[in-house]
C-alpha cells in the first residue's frame, strides 16, 4: 500500500480532494458535488482519484461533508450540540473501501430556542480545524460564519459548537439569478456595475423590507437603465444584508466574528458586516478543512 492519504470535503456542489504525504499536500483533484452524482457517489469518487490509484491504494481516506448525507456515499450520523471535537470524531462512520480504511466524518445537529431543528455537514470540520489552528478560538464565545449555498451562523463557546442557524441565502440567490425574471443571465463582464448594485442592495436591506425590495431588480432595469450586472449585484446585496439583519441579535452576543469559506464570497460578507459597523476576520477555508480532517 502507498504511503499517501486522501482527505477531502465533498459538498453539494463540488468535491475537493487532497493527497497528503508526510503532512503536506502534494496534489489536489476537484470533482462533481454530491448533488450532481447522487447514488453514483462511489463511482464518482473512484473516477476522481483514478490517477492516484494507478500508483497504488492510499493508506487511508478521510472525508467530510455531504459524502455522509443520506443521499451521499455512506450515511454518517450527527453529533448533537453542544459538540466538541472528541464527540464529533467518535461519531464518524468508518469502513473499508477496496482494502483502504475510510472515515466519513459526522455532521452536527442542534435544536434552536424556537424548537426548529438544524443540521450541518462539512462546516463543522472547518470550525474544529479553525480552533485547532488558533487555540484562542477554543476559549470564550465567538461567532463563526460560513458563507456558501447554505450559510451557517455558528456560536462556538469554550471549544464546542454550542448552536447554529442555517440561512439558505446562496441557494436563494442562485434561484433568483437563474430561474426568475428578477435576475437576468449575465457573463458578469462589468464588475463595477455589479459592485454598485451590491452596495445599493445592502442599502435597501437596511430598510428591512425584503419582499417589497426584490422586484426593484427588474423594475430598475426596465425604467431606470440599470444593467444586468447591476441587478445581479443588487440581489446579492439585498439578501445578504437582510440575512445579517435577521442575525443581529446573535451578533451582539459574541466576542468576535470570523468568516470561513470561499474568499470572494467571504469578502462580500465582510463588506456587508462592515456596513453595519461590525468588524470580521477572514480565515482560509481549505486550511481549516485540512486542519479539521487532521483531527480524525
Amino acid at each position: 500500500m502507498s504511503q499517501y492519504a486522501v482527505v477531502g470535503d465533498w459538498g453539494t456542489s463540488r468535491l475537493r480532494l487532497f493527497r497528503m504525504e508526510q503532512g503536506r499536500v502534494t496534489a489536489r483533484h476537484d470533482g462533481p458535488g454530491i448533488g450532481a452524482v447522487g447514488q453514483e457517489a462511489e463511482a464518482a469518487f473512484a473516477a476522481t482519484i483514478a490517477p492516484w490509484l494507478e500508483e497504488g491504494a492510499p493508506r487511508e481516506i478521510r472525508l467530510c461533508g455531504m459524502a455522509g448525507a443520506r443521499d451521499g456515499w455512506v450515511e454518517a450520523p450527527y453529533a448533537d450540540c453542544p459538540a466538541d471535537a472528541e464527540s464529533w470524531r467518535a461519531a464518524a462512520k468508518r469502513f473499508d473501501w477496496r482494502g483502504t480504511p475510510v472515515s466519513i466524518m459526522a455532521g452536527v445537529a442542534c435544536v434552536g430556542e424556537d424548537g426548529a431543528h438544524d443540521v450541518m455537514r462539512g462546516e463543522e470540520t472547518q470550525i474544529f480545524g479553525a480552533m485547532a489552528r488558533d487555540p484562542a478560538l477554543a476559549r470564550g464565545r465567538h461567532l463563526i460564519v460560513l458563507p456558501g449555498t447554505h450559510n451557517k451562523w455558528t456560536v462556538v463557546e469554550d471549544g464546542r459548537i454550542a448552536s447554529f442557524r442555517t440561512m439558505p441565502t446562496g441557494e436563494l440567490f442562485a434561484l433568483l439569478r437563474d430561474h426568475s425574471t428578477l435576475g437576468p443571465k449575465t457573463d458578469r463582464a462589468h464588475p463595477a456595475q455589479e459592485a454598485l448594485g451590491f452596495g445599493e442592495g445592502l442599502e435597501r436591506a437596511g430598510e428591512g423590507r425584503l419582499l417589497s425590495s426584490l422586484f426593484a431588480a427588474r423594475a430598475m432595469r426596465l425604467r431606470a437603465g440599470r444593467s444586468a450586472e447591476w441587478a445581479t449585484g443588487y440581489l446579492s446585496g439585498l439578501i445578504i444584508g437582510c440575512e445579517i439583519a435577521e442575525m443581529r441579535g446573535t451578533l451582539e452576543e459574541v466576542d468576535d466574528i470570523l468568516l470561513i469559506g470561499d474568499a470572494q464570497l467571504a469578502v462580500r460578507y465582510a463588506q456587508a458586516l462592515g456596513r453595519q459597523g461590525l468588524a470580521s476576520q477572514l480565515l482560509d477555508g481549505d486550511a481549516c478543512s485540512l486542519a479539521g480532517l487532521g483531527l480524525v
